[in-house]
């Protein structure tokens, strides 16, 4: 099963990978990070396909796809 790892000190929460995302499984939080950015959060991981677009568009290269 794929895995998204989200780096919380590069996430700035421009909402790119929310909008590449087919699947709808990355999405921002209601809280910021210690740096102040509301960052993106991978939910339900049993539905990623592993497409990596997220980790393709986001600037800040704060999402690491990890395949199985």
């Amino acid at each position: 099963m794929p895995h998204i790892c989200i780096d919380e000190g590069r996430c700035k929460g421009c909402g790119l990978c929310t909008i590449a995302c087919p699947k709808k499984l990355v999405n921002l939080s209601d809280t910021p990070n210690s740096l102040g950015y509301t960052m993106a959060l991978f939910t339900n991981p049993e539905k990623c396909s592993g497409c990596s677009l997220c980790a393709v568009m986001c600037p800040d290269v704060a999402i690491t796809v990890f395949k199985e």
